[in-house]
């Protein structure tokens, strides 16, 4: 079975506010008479369900297309929590102990993809850490960020850089039951981005 974990993209996909939203431009349309259709895709790259690259948080970062792809598939684990609005998941609210590289966080506080809420669950550093110590290569989350909205020094994003855990934002968990699943979120080889899309699925 397969649990398509990315939210559609179109122009009624929130994005951070701010951020450049989806739009498509229309170059040729078969029906309009052309002999084919055609369009151009303009978007955040920070849009839906996507990776992070180091170089979003750190100046020195790599950027997307220097990220190992061995990261971005393999063996991964969904757990939910019972996150509360504006706060930092932490280590206590895991109720599986840690089975695999990779790390899907469900926290139910940002349901609908094309309304943005200011008020999602972020994670805390200490959390970062413990899963970095049981293996953690990966960490994602159903959020627009690892961070809360309102958060300047993003104390998540620089745990995930000191202890080199890669990050997926903006994943649709809320119909995935907890497990272990194999993970496929490919980015996009984006020369010098600090972000690509991903079309995240889950196969068990």
């Amino acid at each position: 079975m397969i649990y398509d974990i990315s939210p559609a993209i179109s122009e009624n996909l929130a994005v951070w506010p701010g951020d450049s939203p989806a739009t498509r431009e229309v170059l040729l349309d078969m029906n309009h008479g052309d002999n084919l259709t055609l369009s151009t895709l303009r978007a955040t790259v920070h849009l839906g369900s996507h990776a992070d690259a180091p170089s979003h948080y750190a100046a020195a970062g790599p950027s997307i297309e220097k990220q190992p792809l061995e990261l971005y598939i393999g063996p991964c684990q969904v757990i939910h929590v019972s996150a509360q609005r504006s706060r930092r998941v932490c280590t206590e609210d895991l109720a599986a102990k840690i089975k695999a590289p990779r790390l899907l966080i469900a926290t139910q506080t940002y349901p609908d993809a094309d309304q943005f809420n200011e008020d999602f669950a972020g994670l805390e550093p200490e959390l970062v850490e413990h899963m970095s110590g049981a293996g953690v290569r990966l960490v994602g989350i159903d959020t627009p960020s690892v961070d809360l909205y309102d958060s300047k020094d993003l104390p998540a994003h620089q745990a995930c850089l000191a202890h080199d855990v890669a990050i997926i934002e903006g994943l649709r968990l809320a119909e995935v039951p907890d497990g272990v699943y194999e993970l496929i979120a490919l980015p996009l080889k984006l020369v010098g981005f600090d972000a690509s899309p991903v079309r995240a699925i889950l196969r068990d």
